[in-house]
């Protein structure tokens, strides 16, 4: 993936479209987490990512961006399948990769602590990162 492929996803959006891939990131986060988790090396970070993005207190170009590379991570047919295993999480580690230098600083500790508080326990999350 290129960075301009990846800048387009990242596009933070307007207020109505940030709503939309709210909704959508609220209904499947945590289903598609549960598949990924095994094979994405960067879960707590996508966890901490998803909680700075429903957090209102995260500026809204914040929010957009990360709303934006999270929609991108639950949907199972991307520029790389999901379904792929190993490799089907490429794409979608560059797009938070990115995601996440273009946000640096606004993911809190309150966020990484809320990401560890489900890590330890959700018993399904917790045994697929071991």
């Amino acid at each position: 993936m290129d960075d301009v492929k990846i800048g387009e996803i990242l596009l933070p959006g307007d207020e109505q479209t940030q709503e939309r891939r709210e909704k959508q990131v609220r209904a499947k986060f945590w289903p598609a987490m549960k598949k990924a988790i095994r094979y994405v090396p960067f879960s707590r970070d996508l966890i901490a990512s998803y909680y700075c993005a429903i957090d209102r207190q995260t500026p809204m170009r914040v929010r957009g961006i990360l709303l934006a590379a999270l929609a991108y991570f639950i949907l199972p047919f991307d520029v790389i399948p999901d379904f792929l295993a190993v490799a089907g999480y490429t794409d979608d580690a560059a797009v938070i990769a990115m995601a996440l230098r273009m946000i640096q600083g606004h993911i809190t500790d309150q966020h990484y602590e809320a990401a560890d508080a489900v890590l330890a326990d959700d018993p399904d999350l917790s045994a697929a990162r071991a």
